[in-house]
C-alpha cells in the first residue's frame, strides 16, 4: 500500500528522483528509480504501526522568514535553507575543523581521507554564528562545535566564549574525548568559558565496539574523560553510533551505565549508522537499524523497564513551545522536525529503578491540554488569557498519577512553577533529576526523504553564509563545502596533532 509520494536520492549518483513510501509486510519501505542506475528499494521504518503512531505528532512549522538561499532547484539541491524549508534552527552546527586524532570508518568527515583541510578561521566562525543568530523570527538558541574533532583546535575555549558573546544560550561540543581524558584542565577551561554540554562519542561498555568502529580500544579513555568532566560538573550526553552486529546488543548496558552515572550524564542519544559511499544494497538492508528496531531493543535489553510505548517522536514537545509562546506573547523556537526523524523518553531513577515519565504522566492528555490552552489564549484576549492559564494550572497536574511517580521529584510543583509563576528555572530541577534516552536516525541516500529534510531542525552553518540541513549536508554537500574552503596542507600534516607537530594515528584509513 502506497502511503505517500516524495522525492529521494539515487544512492549511486545522488540525483534527485521520484520516490514512494509504502507499507510491505508490516514494514515501511521507500522505493525510487534512477534512469541511469535502476530501482532501489530500501527500509524506511521497521514497523508500520509505530510509523502511523508517530505520524500523530506531525506538527508543521513556518520555517525561517529570512532564508539565505533561493529556491531554484529540486530540494535538497538548493541547500542552504530556502523558502521551501518548514522548520526553524533548533541546534546550529559548525564544523570547526575536519582534522581528527582518530580515523573512524563510520565518520562523516576526515581530512586524512578527503586530502583536504577544512578549518574556518576565528572570524569566519564569528560570521557563521551571526548568521545563525540572525534567523527570523527566532534566532538559533543553541550551537554545537563539531568536526573532525573540535578539541584539536587550540582556540576552542575562545570559540566557546565567542558563542556566548554572540548570544547562544546553550553551547556544546561533539568530541571523541581523547583530549578531555589526557588534559584535565581542558574540561575546567571549557566549563569556565561557558560550555554547557559535552556530546561524547560512546559506543559501548566493553572494548570490542571501539576496536571495530574506531580502530582503537578507547574505553579507558572514555571513562577518564567522564571523570575529568565530573570533577568540574560539566554535563555529558553519551552518543553511541549503533551498528548492527557490533554494538546493538549493548544498548541496554549503555543505558545502565548512564543510569549509574546520572550525576554527570544528562542523556544518551543513540544514532543508528548512516550509509555513505557506494555501499551495496544488500549490505545496507542487512545492517540497517531503524527507530522502531531501536525501541524494541531497548525494551528487550532493559527487561521492559523502558517499553516501546514509552518513546514519543521528538516533535511531540511542540505544544510546550506553543503554550509558552502564547502566555509570553513572544515567538519561541518550535520543535517541528518530521515525526519520523527521532524518538525519545525521559526516565527517572528511584532506588535504582528506572521509571519512564510516560508511566506516571498521561503524555497525550498533557500535550492536548497545552495545545487547547494555547489556542484559547490566542482567541481570548487578556481576560481569556488569565482564565486559560488558571485552568491549565489546575488541569495539568491532573495528568499526573502521583501514586506511580518517583518520590525524588515533585512534578506538580514543577508544573505550577513553570506555568503559573513563570519560573523556568524549575525546568532545570526537572532535567537534573532525569535521563533523556533518545534516538536520532539521520538519513543517507538510501532512505532519503525530501519531506523529512524540509522539516530538519539541525542546521550546519558554512562560511559562505548558507545554513544547510544536517542530512543534506552529510549526504550531498559536505564534499563541495570542504573543497570550496579547503586550506593547503602538506601530506601527513593534517592529523589531530597537527598543531603540535605529531600524530598518534596510522597513516591510512582501514
Amino acid at each position: 500500500m502506497v502511503i505517500k509520494k516524495t522525492k529521494s536520492l539515487c544512492p549511486q549518483c545522488l540525483s534527485v528522483v521520484d520516490a514512494e513510501v509504502y507499507e510491505d509486510n508490516d514494514k515501511i519501505m521507500i522505493k525510487k528509480e534512477c534512469k541511469e542506475h535502476g530501482i532501489f528499494d530500501s527500509t524506511y521504518w521497521g514497523n508500520d504501526e509505530l510509523y502511523i503512531k508517530a505520524s500523530e505528532s506531525d506538527h508543521k512549522g513556518n520555517g525561517i522568514t529570512n532564508p539565505q538561499t533561493l529556491s531554484e532547484k529540486d530540494c535538497p539541491m538548493n541547500c542552504g535553507v530556502c523558502s521551501d524549508h518548514e522548520s526553524q534552527t533548533i541546534l546550529g552546527l559548525i564544523d570547526v575543523t575536519n582534522r581528527c586524532n582518530l580515523k573512524c570508518p563510520v565518520c562523516f568527515a576526515n581530512a586524512a581521507v578527503s586530502n583536504r583541510l577544512y578549518e574556518p578561521t576565528y572570524e569566519e566562525i564569528r560570521g557563521m554564528l551571526q548568521t545563525l543568530r540572525s534567523n527570523k523570527p527566532v534566532p538559533a538558541p543553541a550551537i554545537q562545535y563539531a568536526g573532525g574533532e573540535p578539541t584539536v583546535r587550540k582556540d576552542l575555549v575562545d570559540l566557546i566564549k565567542l558563542a556566548k558573546e554572540e548570544g547562544f544560550r546553550h553551547t556544546q561540543i561533539a568530541t571523541n574525548g581523547l583530549r578531555l581524558a589526557r588534559n584535565p584542565e581542558l574540561a575546567k577551561e571549557l566549563k569556565e568559558a561557558g560550555l554547557n554540554t559535552v556530546y561524547l562519542q560512546f559506543d559501548g561498555v566493553t572494548e570490542e565496539p571501539y576496536l571495530k568502529t574506531r580502530n582503537k580500544n578507547l574505553l579507558a579513555t572514555k571513562l577518564k574523560a567522564i571523570e575529568n568532566c565530573r570533577a568540574v560538573n560539566l554535563g555529558i550526553v553519551l552518543v553511541p553510533t549503533i551498528v548492527k552486529g557490533i554494538n546493538d546488543q549493548q544498548i541496554g548496558d549503555i543505558i545502565k551505565f548512564a543510569v549509574e552515572n546520572i550525576d554527570i550524564i544528562r542523556g544518551v542519544n543513540f544514532q543508528p549508522v548512516s550509509f555513505a559511499g557506494r555501499t551495496p544494497s544488500d549490505e545496507v538492508e542487512e545492517q540497517r537499524i531503524t527507530i522502531p528496531d531501536f525501541e524494541k531493543l531497548v525494551e528487550k535489553q532493559t527487561d521492559s523497564q523502558i517499553k516501546v510505548e514509552d518513546f514519543h517522536p521528538a516533535s511531540c514537545v511542540t505544544p510546550i513551545s506553543e503554550f509558552i509562546e502564547a502566555i509570553e506573547g513572544e515567538e519561541q523556537v518550535i520543535f517541528t522536525c518530521h515525526p519520523h526523524c527521532g524518538a525519545a523518553t525521559y526516565v527517572f531513577i528511584d532506588d535504582d529503578e528506572i521509571i519512564p515519565i510516560t508511566q506516571f504522566v498521561d503524555v497525550d492528555k498533557f500535550f492536548k491540554l497545552l495545545s487547547k490552552s494555547a489556542e484559547d489564549i490566542k482567541d481570548g484576549g487578556l481576560t481569556g488569557k488569565a482564565k486559560t492559564i488558571a485552568r491549565a494550572t489546575v488541569g495539568l497536574p491532573k495528568t499526573i498519577d502521583t501514586s506511580k511517580a518517583p518520590e525524588s521529584v515533585d512534578m506538580k510543583k514543577i508544573l505550577t512553577s513553570v506555568f503559573k509563576e513563570r519560573s523556568y528555572s524549575a525546568l532545570g530541577d526537572f532535567h537534573h533529576k532525569t535521563l533523556l534516552i533518545g534516538c536520532m536516525h539521520f538519513m543517507d541516500p538510501w532512505n532519503f526523504d525530501q519531506d523529512r529534510v524540509k522539516r530538519c531542525v539541525i542546521h550546519y552553518a558554512v562560511p559562505d553564509g548558507r545554513i544547510i540541513p544536517f542530512c543534506s549536508m552529510n549526504a550531498i554537500h559536505r564534499e563541495e563545502i570542504e573543497k570550496k574552503f579547503a586550506i593547503p596542507f602538506e601530506k601527513g600534516n593534517i592529523t589531530g596533532e597537527r598543531l603540535e607537530g605529531k600524530s598518534d594515528l596510522p597513516s591510512n584509513k582501514t
